[in-house]
Formats: structure tokens, sequence, C-alpha cells
């Protein structure tokens, strides 16, 4: 068996006769194996560490009833590799959605829908300091849109959302919506590393997306001459309210009707996308600690009041590492 995969450990051990040896696990995007070096494998030799994407060689083999790989190299992954059929999307878990349909989408969006020209350069701006980033970041640690490309998934889900709601309600500022829409995640590129390990930044420990995500606007607004103070200053508020209360993260609550929309669509998309992958998963009556009641999944699961937590500690179908399990967005 040989192939790309990334590894989740790599641990140096000593067997019982004091050889050294590897204690690995491997994953992709469908699931994990562990897998042993002992002292005869080339990839003893190798420099390669947890987090790392490798190219291997190795045999599967059972052992006390699981399966195993006995690796017989193992090393990092070079530019070359990428020619031979190395991609990083299918080793970890990414969006179904095309990258480059979702880019397109994005950018034909605010192209077409966006009608201040300065409004159109703070976009086409963002996406050019920004862009490379967003295209492939995740929206979260867990929970919703916590893949290689959900940040972008999430992004142009909302912009769709918002425009149809724009076309409802005439009198919301389109603009303002749409750049809210492309500002209010967008200190996550900060907050949280890139995928695989996509784990909390310091400044996203110390300082939060949200905030950030306000520098960004102040940032990109300053460097276009004579920015109109108004729409940078509503702009900053929709960003600062977006996820809607003061004990969810929000300095401040929504406070405009665009700022109202904004919030609105951030939390229908996000509590869709966690159904969504729940239902993946999980049938029948399952509760949700991040929503704090009870979902239908649909049939084929089981039936209601099978799988009732205690009261006094729901079960969550959230990480533990999530700071605040009412949140999902």
């Amino acid at each position: 068996m040989q192939g790309f995969a990334l590894v989740r450990r790599r641990e140096e051990r000593r067997d019982k006769a004091g050889r050294g040896y590897l204690d690995v696990e491997l994953a992709d995007a469908t699931g994990a194996i562990p897998a042993k070096a002992w002292s005869d494998s080339a990839a003893l030799t190798q420099a390669f560490a947890a987090g790392e994407f490798v190219r291997f060689r190795g045999q599967v083999q059972s052992y006390r009833d699981q399966l195993q790989l006995k690796l017989d190299n193992c090393r990092r992954v070079v530019d070359a590799d990428r020619a031979d059929g190395f991609a990083e999307g299918e080793l970890i878990p990414s969006t179904r959605e095309d990258l480059d349909r979702l880019w397109s989408t994005l950018e034909t969006t605010l192209t077409e829908k966006l009608d201040r020209e300065v409004a159109r350069r703070l976009a086409r701006d963002t996406l050019a300091a920004h862009g490379a980033a967003l295209r492939v970041h995740p929206a979260a640690k867990s929970i919703h849109h916590a893949f290689r490309g959900g940040l972008l998934e999430h992004t142009v889900s909302m912009l769709g959302l918002a425009v149809k709601l724009c076309e409802h309600y005439p009198e919301l500022d389109r603009d303002l919506v749409l750049l809210g829409v492309l500002f209010h995640d967008l200190g996550k590129l900060l907050e949280l590393g890139v995928m695989p390990g996509s784990d909390y930044t310091a400044e996203g420990r110390l300082v939060g997306h949200i905030v950030l995500g306000r520098d960004l606007v102040r940032e990109r607004t300053a460097a276009i001459p004579d920015f109109p103070a108004d729409l940078r200053l509503a702009l900053e508020h929709l960003v600062l309210a977006h996820q809607g209360r003061r004990e969810f993260g929000s300095p401040v609550v929504p406070s405009t009707a665009e700022a109202i929309a904004l919030h609105m669509i951030d939390d229908l998309d996000s509590k869709l996308a966690l159904l969504r992958q729940l239902r993946e998963t999980q049938r029948g009556f399952q509760f949700v600690r991040s929503l704090e009641r009870f979902v239908w999944l649909g049939e084929d699961g089981a039936q209601a009041g099978e799988a009732e937590p205690p009261e006094d500690e729901p079960e969550a179908s959230t990480s533990p590492g999530e700071t605040d399990q009412r949140r999902i967005w």
C-alpha cells in the first residue's frame, strides 16, 4: 500500500529489546489508521512531524483484531509530489463544493450587486489582500463549516441569502449588507490557524475574530482615499454586532436594520449547515447543545425520547473545545 497522508501523531519509542521505532497515526479525509516504523524501516531516518503531509509505503496488517500499517518508508511531501497525485483537499476535511466555482460566485456577486464604486473597490482590494487565505480557511474550529474552504462556502452561501433578502426588503442598504457578509468573519483568518491544525492563534484567544474583523475594516477602508466615514462606521457596527448578543461575544447588539439582517443571515446559514452535517451520520431526535434543543434529523434512527439526556447535563454534539457551547457561528 502506498500513497499520501496527514500525520496526526508521531512518537519515538523503544521495544523490549531497546530498539527504536516510530508509533504513528496517518489520516486522510475519510479516516485514520495506526502505523509502525520498526528498526528496519527507512522511515526512521526521515524527518517528518505531526501536522505534516507525507508520502508513505507499507503493508496493512492485523494486530489484536485491528488493522495497522507497517511502514517501509515515510517522508515529507515535496513539490514534485503534486504532479504525482498529491492533493491536500483529499487528506483533510474539505468543502464538497468546487472552490473555483465558489470563488467565481463570490467575485461575480460582489461585482454585479454592489452599486457604489467605493464599495466595489473595497471588495476588490479586500479579495486581493486576503483572497488566497479566504479560499481555503475553515470558518470554525468545530461545529459549522469547520473544514478546508469552509469560510468561503459560508460567505458565498450568506451572499446568496443577502441578495434575496435585500430584494424582499428594498429599504435595506444592499451595499452595506453585502460588505458586512464579506467582512463579518474575515477576522477568522487571524483567529484560527490553517487546516489541518486550525487551532486558535494567540490573537484569536486574546482578541477574537470580531474585533480582528473590525480592525480589518479600518485597515482596508483607510487605504482608500476619501472613503465615506458614515459607510465605514456602519460597516464596523455590522462586524461588531453580527453575533447578535453580548453573551455570544458581540461587543454591541445589532442596532441598524442592516445589522439585524446580517445577524439573521449568519445565524440561519450556520444553524442549517450544522443540521446538514448532523444528518450525514445521525437520525431521529438528537439533543444539540449549541442549539439548546432536540432536533429531528429524519427517519431510520432513534425514536423520540429514546436518548433523553440527563436534565442537569444534556448530551453535546459539539466539540468540548468550543469556548461557548451555545454559539455556532
